[in-house]
């Protein structure tokens, strides 16, 4: 094994290679800035200033985008167009279950109701299917294309690779995982939860994890972005609360993250391969490297394959639509039921019944409003801070915006799409997991805002 990796004296401009678009990565999706008096990352300025833009006429172009989606994929369902059977990329976006088919031509429909205002008051009113898509997906639309093309200077030049190698001897330990898999955490902890189980898809299928392994990363560690994160704080009215609210995240995320595997469903997955084949990952540093050569040597060899810019844009282009075509109809689908079932029934009060001792025990004030939200998030993880918006206590709106996006595997996103996918994780079992991360990262997060309140 040593000689197929000699130690190659790279040259400044390899490791510029490397360096560059990684730190260009981090400062656009990752460095917080104060900008006039409110604290945000550039991505996000950028997407709030195209949204504003276009406000006029996003609406419009949204709709074309579900109902385009729409057709295509009955098109494929029953003629198969050459142009789609052709093209790898377009037959990943429309050949999809009947499931997939079924939810898609639900949100055209939403859509057409809510855009035209046709129908009951409580389809495209403001609280349901007006704040899918007047609000939510017009915000989602503008990150969706700056996050595809901003998120290759994360993944594609080697700081995975780089953080990957000095994180194997923690993973393997400590979550149960292979050293590689911290690249999928990471990905989506700062690109999207989608991208990380769209990434853990590819690596189960190829036989890089096991089923177990692929079960547990896409439930466990496909974190909201810090993006959407503080979508969901400046909902609540506490943007500048942004680094204690993202620490308590984070803690309560990793104390999540060594239980769950431990526990049903997730600990009694299967340790079989998607392929039968396991392959080598890399992840045994060579004789005669550290850690950090190992590191240095993946990244490197990694930004030399990425330097195309022709490649890196058609790449860009592909991220994009895959969102909008595939995850804007679903959103709105999902979003859309989940929130007229949020407010013209009581199924999500029911639900939350439970919580109200929970949050008297950790004396939370309005226990009865905040236990509202605590299932309603299954649905999608934006409503919990829509709902809890109104809470008065800022403190337990806090609980509410940093419970939801802890709870990770929601419905309208990473949930679809993790069910969309070859990852063998049922409908139960989402929700399963939902209530025991929910059960896991509240008593973190009470105490967290106690100390910060």
């Amino acid at each position: 094994m040593g000689n197929s990796y000699e130690k190659k004296n790279f040259s400044a401009g390899d490791y510029l290679k490397f360096i560059v678009p990684s730190v260009i990565g981090v400062l656009l999706l990752m460095f917080p800035f104060k900008y006039e008096g409110d604290t945000t990352i550039l991505v996000a300025l950028l997407a709030g200033g195209l949204t504003g833009l276009l406000e006029s006429i996003l609406p419009t172009i949204i709709v074309i985008i579900i109902t385009l989606t729409g057709i295509m994929t009955l098109a494929y369902k029953f003629s198969k167009p050459a142009f789609i059977e052709k093209s790898e990329f377009l037959k990943s976006v429309f050949d999809v279950s009947n499931f997939w088919i079924a939810t898609r031509i639900i949100g055209v429909i939403l859509a057409i109701l809510v855009y035209f205002e046709i129908g009951p008051e409580w389809i495209w009113s403001g609280d349901t299917g007006g704040l899918i898509l007047h609000d939510l997906i017009l915000g989602l639309f503008s990150i969706f294309l700056f996050a595809g093309f901003l998120l290759p200077f994360l993944t594609d030049f080697g700081l995975l690779e780089f953080i990957g190698a000095l994180l194997t001897s923690l993973m393997r330990p400590v979550f149960e995982l292979p050293g590689r898999s911290s690249i999928d955490c990471i990905a989506s902890w700062v690109g999207d939860g989608t991208i990380g189980v769209a990434l853990t898809n590819k690596q189960y299928e190829d036989g890089y994890y096991t089923a177990k392994e692929a079960s547990i990363i896409s439930t466990t560690f496909s974190a909201v972005s810090i993006t959407f994160s503080l979508v969901v704080l400046n909902q609540v009215d506490l943007a500048h609360l942004f680094g204690p609210y993202y620490l308590t995240i984070i803690i309560s995320g990793i104390v999540a993250a060594i239980i769950m595997p431990r526990i049903p469903p997730l600990s009694r997955k299967k340790d079989t391969y998607y392929t039968g084949v396991k392959k080598d990952v890399g992840e045994d540093v060579p004789e005669g490297f550290t850690n950090v050569q190992w590191g240095t040597y993946l990244a490197v060899k990694k930004a030399e394959e990425s330097g195309n810019p022709k490649n890196f844009v058609i790449n860009g282009v592909k991220t994009v639509l895959d969102m909008w075509l595939g995850v804007l109809p679903v959103i709105m689908a999902f979003g859309t039921i989940a929130l007229i079932i949020a407010e013209a029934t009581p199924v999500f009060d029911w639900l939350g019944m439970p919580f109200i001792p929970i949050l008297k025990l950790f004396q939370v004030e309005y226990a009865v409003e905040a236990s509202k939200t605590m299932v309603v998030g299954f649905a999608d993880m934006f409503l919990p801070s829509v709902i809890g918006a109104s809470i008065p206590s800022e403190m337990t709106r806090f609980i509410v915006a940093t419970v939801s996006v802890t709870q990770l595997v929601y419905l309208s996103e990473v949930g679809a799409v993790i069910l969309g996918s070859r990852i063998p994780v049922s409908l139960k079992e989402l929700f399963i997991i939902f209530i025991e991360r929910t059960l896991i990262t509240l008593p973190i997060i009470a105490i967290a805002a106690h100390i910060i309140f």
